[in-house]
């Protein structure tokens, strides 16, 4: 276990690979993991970037009475330090099920909100190994298929835009509360951390039972194995995608027949189910099973089968993949960065609204008439219709219009997003969500949060 005497190399250790150039964001629960981070992040800064932009966010959920007085302890915390701090509150009905994840949700939007507002592009967590791998063993509980096991990924992209980077994921709580010790500094408890409706809780009374010590080992072990499984089958993927996998026409997806000959099929399948995810517009990838069996069929010819939301089509010119015409969204005006069927993101530029426009202008799918005056001629008609008629199309007053049409709609953009990591991209998944992403045209991935942007050394680390 580390010892508060070597503050000052850990701080190093931790944060010396990343990329302040824009600055960090922080977040601060007043926790002793989140106010180790945030000591420990000041005292590199001041050393190695002290022109770095710091903003420190709490975010206060509304959930508990007190939560509004520990917002504001660890904004008079930030306050006798000199760091830029601010509260944001999740505001609105909090669901009756489900609540941790949707408050981690609302945490991590807020986050990436305040962020952006700041121009920063870098959001720390407190994350330890404690938590690590109480989360691996709460997938295991779940009999999670393999992927889950890796755990928390030491930098997830949130919305394509933002890095979230865990840079404690290799330290042990105890570690940074004996630091905290040290240095005469308090924190807060969460009474929610003891609380035995939610899982984590449970696990972790758990674990400081008996045998916790063992159990945690192990489960660090096992989120190391299952990480680096996770990364060289999703880098086989990515190769057999790089390599076998095209597109016609917007919307449709052509895998090459040599496909589903491939000798690794293990990478074959892991391939087609981030594929079908995709195009189906789903934000997890397609069952593992039904996906193995659907791969068995395909190695025998011909077929139409559905997956995921997504229409398999195997014919003697290749295996087509389009969504299906069915459950679209339905008619509705444009919104600022709304992703539409989960497949796409609607932009409108800086300072337009659509309120003046003339006519009702609304984004619908294009369906099977306009799909059949558009469609290719290169292309087999009956795949190229049906692949069309699923992709979104502006309307005004009942006429299609194209986006870059006369009816005013040149402020509207609209660019394929990767659906099963469009949310959270974990780093383990960054070569099939670059392949997938170079494949519909959808933005290339932002630059790595690390000095070099080469990846691979600082995301091992953990």
């Amino acid at each position: 276990m580390l010892t508060p005497d070597t503050k000052p190399d850990l701080s190093d250790r931790l944060f010396t690979d990343l990329d302040f150039s824009s600055g960090a964001v922080a977040a601060v629960s007043g926790g002793s993991d989140s106010t180790a981070l945030l000591l420990l992040l000041k005292d590199h800064l001041d050393r190695a970037a002290s022109g770095a932009k710091l903003l420190v966010v709490t975010i206060d959920h509304g959930l508990r009475p007190d939560s509004a007085v520990e917002a504001r302890q660890v904004a008079n915390f930030c306050a006798e330090r000199g760091i830029m701090h601010r509260i944001l509150a999740w505001r609105g009905d909090k669901p009756a099920s489900g609540l941790p994840a949707a408050a981690r949700e609302a945490r991590y939007r807020l986050l990436a909100e305040a962020a952006g507002a700041e121009g920063i592009q870098l959001i720390l967590t407190g994350h330890t190994a404690d938590d690590q791998a109480e989360t691996v063993l709460m997938r295991q509980a779940r009999d999670d298929d393999g992927r889950g096991l890796a755990g928390m990924a030491p930098a997830t992209l949130h919305d394509w835009r933002t890095w979230i980077v865990r840079p404690l994921l290799g330290i042990r709580r105890a570690a940074l509360r004996d630091m905290l010790r040290h240095r005469k500094i308090g924190w807060i408890e969460d009474p929610t951390n003891r609380d035995s409706r939610f899982e984590r809780p449970r696990v972790r009374a758990k674990l400081l039972a008996g045998e916790g010590e063992r159990r945690i080992a192990e489960a660090l072990a096992r989120s190391q194995q299952a990480a680096f499984l996770r990364q060289d089958i999703g880098r086989r993927a990515a190769m057999l995608i790089d390599a076998l996998a095209d597109r016609p026409c917007a919307g449709l997806i052509r895998l090459d027949r040599d496909f589903a000959g491939q000798e690794d099929g293990e990478a074959a399948i892991y391939a087609l189910r981030i594929l079908l995810a995709a195009v189906g517009g789903v934000s997890f990838l397609a069952d593992e099973a039904r996906c193995a069996a659907l791969f068995s069929r395909l190695r025998l010819g011909s077929l139409r089968a559905t997956l995921s939301r997504t229409v398999v089509d195997a014919r003697r010119t290749g295996i087509f993949l389009h969504r299906e015409n069915r459950n679209l969204p339905v008619p509705a005006p444009p919104v600022d960065n709304r992703l539409w069927d989960n497949r796409l993101r609607i932009s409108l530029k800086e300072g337009i609204t659509l309120k003046d426009r003339p006519g009702d202008l609304v984004i619908a799918p294009l369906g099977p008439a306009a799909a059949r005056r558009a469609s290719p001629s290169e292309i087999p008609q009956s795949l190229a219709r049906a692949a069309l008629a699923a992709e979104p199309s502006l309307w005004s007053n009942g006429e299609h219009v194209d986006f870059t049409g006369d009816a005013g709609p040149r402020s509207i953009s609209i660019d394929p997003v990767v659906a099963p990591f469009a949310r959270f991209l974990p780093s383990f998944d960054l070569k099939p969500a670059a392949a997938i992403a170079a494949l519909v045209g959808a933005p290339p991935l932002p630059a790595p949060p690390f000095l070099g942007h080469d990846g691979g050394r600082g995301w091992a680390k953990a």
